[in-house]
């Protein structure tokens, strides 16, 4: 399995996979037809334990392509009911850390309405769009450029990348909405996720370190 040698496993068991989702991977299978995420975690579990015929893993949530991070996976239609129901109520906790151009301070809240264009599929404030809210905490500033932990309130696509760039704090290295984005990773990293176990009724967190690659090294301590 060699090709493991991309991906992270963090956790499994019988109804749960939990993995660090590399960057510029798409999550499944997209018009790139490049290797994603979803099929390579199928065809893992199909050579790991000898499945014959298709094999049942299922998306709870997405990350952009750019960007990385931990995401779970459902391993049994049970497991991917009980946990969509769980995202849909507001039970799934998901923590990011971003580095925005600029400097900003303390913590607050940002609501929003979103809209997306689903031909361009580039997302816009607009007053016909979805709610959005996040809730951030500015950590450290450096170079003009802020280390902030974002807690996802509601999941819509590109929000944090939307919500930030719409205030005049747009992410470094984002080249769909920083007009300056410069070469490089995107400053967007999935840190932190929460969950109840669908059979054990228990929370369990899943967390990762900060990354040590660019743009993220040089909050690095």
């Amino acid at each position: 399995m060699d090709y493991l040698k991309k991906i992270n496993l963090i956790y499994e068991d019988n109804h749960l996979l939990v993995v660090e989702k590399p960057i510029n991977m798409p999550v499944q299978k997209d018009e790139s037809k490049d290797e994603d995420l979803l099929n390579l975690l199928k065809r893992y579990i199909k050579e790991k334990y000898n499945k014959p015929g298709e094999v049942y893993l299922a998306l709870i949530h997405r990350l952009d392509r750019p960007v990385s991070g931990i995401m779970i996976f459902a391993k049994t239609s049970k497991a991917a009911s009980r946990l969509n129901k769980q995202m849909r109520i507001g039970q799934i906790n998901k923590i990011y850390l971003v580095i925005i151009e600029g400097v900003l301070t303390g913590s607050g809240t940002f609501e929003d309405k979103l809209l997306k264009n689903k031909k361009t599929n580039f997302v816009k404030v607009d007053q016909s769009g979805k709610e959005s809210i996040l809730k951030y905490k500015a950590l450290y500033s450096k170079e003009n450029k802020t280390l902030v932990e974002v807690d996802l309130v509601t999941g819509r696509s590109h929000q944090i990348r939307v919500q930030f760039s719409s205030r005049g704090f747009p992410l470094v290295n984002d080249n769909k909405y920083n007009p300056k984005a410069g070469l490089g990773n995107i400053g967007l990293f999935a840190k932190k996720i929460s969950i109840i176990h669908p059979t054990l009724k228990k929370r369990m967190q899943f967390e990762l370190n900060l990354p040590k690659e660019k743009p993220f090294d040089i909050f690095k301590v």
